[in-house]
């Protein structure tokens, strides 16, 4: 293992100074809209990698590009870029109009009063088929105004239930950006971590459910009309979530996705030929910060292991993280940290991804724990933070449609990301860790 050597974290240290201090400038001090997203993060990582550069003058720059290029071309990261790319087509083909599909109809179906608790599953549901949470909540967050005004019942509590539906497939979906980056990430399998994951979901969103139920019940909620809706397009979503779930192939899962999509799609005459090509280029190229964020990790993150960063930073977190669950609770902090400095929880587990991968060595931890931990802790801090994307463009939807509602009104009904943080707490502290005949060793 290399010397360790703290000032090789700078380039870190620098792009979190720059891409948080104009986030709060942005944000709350011009008073800009969606303004940490207003910040060419691929930008501010291109200085960071410029910093990384420029450091360690034992080695030349084409010794530095060696370094670079092999970080890149890690089989790991490849095959995370493929799917990223895969997915985005994916999502371009089928679209998005099954979402509100499937909120009218389970909205039909299920009593009014239970409409709130309906918002929630739907969410669930959504974001695990679509594998987005902003998208998700782009969707629903229209259709939980809707039932607030018809029904009466509290909007806050309306949006901060799809928010943590939302959360909640945005942690599971084998099609999530976050799904992708952390099992590539540790090298894993995404039926593997999926199961580490859903026993700890799982109760977090049951008893989420069961809160939301109570305090709906409370309420004397109206009936309400609906609009029509067409199920037939939500069987791409199905076949994916099937396929992820019985563990065939990532780009398999993702091909029946898009080729059933398109004869749907093009059956039901919902969109034309030339505009579903259209429509799989988009998706494709709405994948290209967040593959080029992973390219520029991926360099840097070379550089500073090079230059002994990550064992400087390993042997602080061993001195004060202890033992196997300490080690745990370590690696959800550090992705926590990086989420609240990122406002994006799938760029935190790409920065996270070769800190936590040593840390899961050191301590004895498997891959799907570790892919598991790094997706549940950036999902919790994501879920909450007031400037990140999904509280943003929640409030944004809100206000638009004439129900203005601020962040600060919201984070106390979060109910699922803050009892998915007690949750992942009680199996890591509580329960006895589950064993697995195919345990992986690193």
């Amino acid at each position: 293992m290399k010397k360790g050597n703290a000032a090789a974290l700078l380039p870190i240290g620098v792009f979190l100074v720059l891409y948080l201090g104009l986030g709060i400038l942005f944000e709350y001090g011009m008073k800009i809209p969606m303004g940490f997203y207003n910040i060419p993060i691929v930008v501010v990582f291109l200085i960071a990698l410029l910093v990384a550069c420029l450091q360690n003058r034992a080695l030349s720059f084409d010794e530095k590009l060696v370094l670079m290029g092999r970080g890149i071309g890690d089989k790991n990261i490849v095959t995370m870029i493929l799917i990223f790319m895969a997915a985005g087509i994916f999502v371009g083909v089928v679209g998005r109009s099954s979402a509100e599909s499937v909120a009218y109809f389970m909205l039909s179906v299920i009593p009014a009063r239970y409409a709130v608790a309906v918002l929630f599953v739907v969410s669930c549901f959504v974001s695990t088929a679509m594998g987005t949470s902003v998208g998700t909540i782009t969707l629903i967050t229209p259709i939980a105004v809707a039932v607030a005004t018809a029904s009466g019942v509290s909007l806050p509590l309306c949006i901060g239930s799809v928010m943590g539906g939302a959360m909640f497939g945005d942690n599971l979906s084998f099609i999530s950006d976050t799904t992708i980056a952390a099992c590539q990430g540790q090298g894993c399998e995404m039926r593997d971590k999926f199961r580490e994951n859903f026993v700890i979901a799982l109760p977090a969103a049951l008893l989420t459910l069961a809160v939301i139920l109570v305090l709906s019940l409370r309420e004397n909620i109206q009936p309400m009309e609906l609009p029509a809706y067409n199920l037939v397009q939500i069987i791409p979503y199905v076949l994916v979530l099937i396929g992820g779930i019985a563990g065939v192939n990532v780009f398999v899962v993702l091909l029946i996705g898009i080729l059933s999509g398109s004869a749907i799609m093009l059956g039901t005459g919902a969109i034309p030929a030339v505009e579903l090509l259209s429509s799989m280029g988009a998706g494709a190229a709405g994948m290209f910060e967040t593959t080029m964020v992973a390219i520029l990790v991926s360099a840097i993150c070379a550089l500073i292991r090079e230059y002994g960063g990550f064992t400087a930073l390993l042997e602080w977190i061993q001195k004060v993280f202890r033992g196997k669950k300490g080690g745990q609770l370590g690696m959800g902090l550090l992705v926590g940290a990086m989420d609240i400095a990122t406002a994006n929880n799938t760029v935190a587990i790409v920065m996270a991804n070769p800190i936590a991968a040593q840390m899961a060595e050191n301590y004895g931890i498997s891959r799907r724990k570790t892919a598991s931990l790094l997706d549940t802790f950036s999902c919790v801090f994501q879920g909450i933070i007031p400037y990140g994307a999904q509280m943003l463009v929640a409030i944004s939807a809100a206000n638009a449609l004439g129900r203005p509602v601020s962040a600060f009104e919201i984070i106390p009904r979060l109910y699922y990301p803050f009892l998915l943080l007690a949750s992942s707490l009680v199996f890591i502290f509580l329960l006895p860790e589950r064993k697995n005949r195919k345990e992986e060793t690193r």
